[in-house]
């Protein structure tokens, strides 16, 4: 059993706080197992009987009759009349019809804390924000950490993350131990699960377009794009005529199935987001490298997206920084803008991140803390590098640590 300590602590930290429990995420990367395994047994633990714990897995073929919501709900019922609290799991939800006003009425029933679970084209980030009418409260879930993935593997923390950098972090890769299969494994969840997914659910009309954006998206991992160029280049290089209309709702498609997520550029000076480009990252490496059928296993954009996958995991908001500078080149003063690779935020916490693949030298190293120096502000900078270093402090406040430091540290950031 891969420990999950940081979700299960969300699940925890959220029991019986009057909102629906609603677990999402990409297929197959360990919802149900998070729920009904973790947090049942954690729930026993502190001394929670099995009969106030009702688990129903509704892709089972025996609970077929609790697809429909007043079976079910009237069940529900009378499983929990006797006094006491009682926890709910509901999994694959979508089973259900009407599974939106059943929710409602078990937000109602005050002795019942209800948790539920759905990963297919039914269920997706959006409908989150819809169905539940403002009852639902959401976890995400995502992948396997390095962390997670390397509690589970052990060994070489290297060996480990060259492994991680290739096949990503879809749990069930555990289950397969030649290279073959995880690959094969990989490309079906791709093509078979998540992108066939996507266009039943959104009646997709040109499946074939939206194959070549997928692809254009996991070639430009971490590139500033946006639809109008996405258009352009599938037009010049695939001889493919779709309007940029259609790549940003192909786009929106992508990113509420939670294959792709995306990173809006922010002025830190104006204190202002860009509308475009965006940067695009995809939910898992491995998913990645298997779609591009290992050919572009680009090591230090696949750890920028590794990055920004753990940021998002650790719950933070991420952005891209823009810092406006003036300097002189060819004798003339002119504006130009500096990259932050991330503004990472929570709360009243905020940091600036530039993710570098090798040591830079001196000057390199220089131009990677131009744009954190320019910021001017007090929060803290930091340059993640591959290398194997401790974190170290210079003179400008500015921290470099190394990548599998910051990666199996859940508090790297403050050290």
């Amino acid at each position: 059993m891969i420990k999950r300590d940081l979700y299960l602590q969300r699940l925890i930290d959220r029991m019986n706080n009057g909102s629906i429990k609603v677990i999402t995420g990409i297929r197959r990367c360990g919802k149900s197992v998070l729920l009904f395994d973790l947090f049942g047994d954690y729930l026993k633990s502190i001394g929670i009987d099995d009969a106030h714990i009702l688990k129903y897995k509704l892709d089972n073929i025996k609970l077929r009759k609790y697809r429909d919501p007043e079976v079910l709900y009237d069940d529900i019922v009378a499983k929990t009349a006797a006094p006491g609290q009682y926890y709910l799991f509901l999994d694959e939800i979508q089973f259900v019809e009407d599974f939106s006003e059943l929710m409602n009425s078990l937000s109602q029933l005050d002795n019942v804390d209800t948790y539920v679970t759905g990963s297919n084209s039914k269920f997706l980030s959006t409908d989150i924000l819809t169905e539940f009418r403002g009852r639902g409260d959401e976890v995400r879930v995502y992948p396997l950490s390095f962390s997670e993935f390397y509690s589970a593997r052990g060994g070489d923390k290297y060996e480990a993350w060259d492994e991680y950098n290739l096949y990503g972090g879809m749990p069930a890769l555990f289950e397969r131990s030649t290279e073959e299969q995880k690959g094969e494994y990989l490309k079906s969840l791709m093509a078979k699960v998540y992108l066939s997914d996507i266009v039943e659910r959104n009646n997709v009309q040109y499946p074939d377009e939206m194959d070549s954006i997928v692809d254009f998206l996991c070639s430009a991992i971490g590139s500033l794009t946006n639809p109008k160029k996405i258009s352009d280049t599938l037009k010049s290089v695939k001889g493919k005529s779709i309007s940029d209309v259609t790549v940003k709702k192909y786009l929106g498609y992508l990113s509420d199935a939670f294959l792709f997520d995306s990173a809006k550029r922010f002025d830190v000076k104006g204190r202002k987001y860009f509308e475009t480009p965006l940067k695009y990252y995809m939910t898992d490496v491995g998913l990645r490298n298997a779609r591009l059928n290992f050919r572009q296993v680009e090591e230090n954009h696949i750890m920028e997206n590794v990055i920004f996958n753990e940021l998002k995991v650790r719950g933070f908001s991420v952005d891209v920084g823009v810092v406006e500078s003036k300097e002189t080149i060819d004798g003339k003063r002119k504006l130009k803008q500096l990259e932050i690779d991330f503004v990472v935020s929570k709360g009243a916490k905020k940091y600036y991140i530039q993710s570098a693949y090798e040591m830079p030298t001196e000057e390199k190293l220089r131009q990677e803390k131009r744009s954190l120096i320019k910021v001017g502000d007090s929060f803290k900078k930091l340059v993640i590098v591959k290398e194997n270093i401790r974190p170290q402090t210079d003179e400008e406040g500015i921290v470099t640590m190394g990548l599998i430091n910051f990666l199996l540290d859940q508090n790297s950031l403050d050290l």
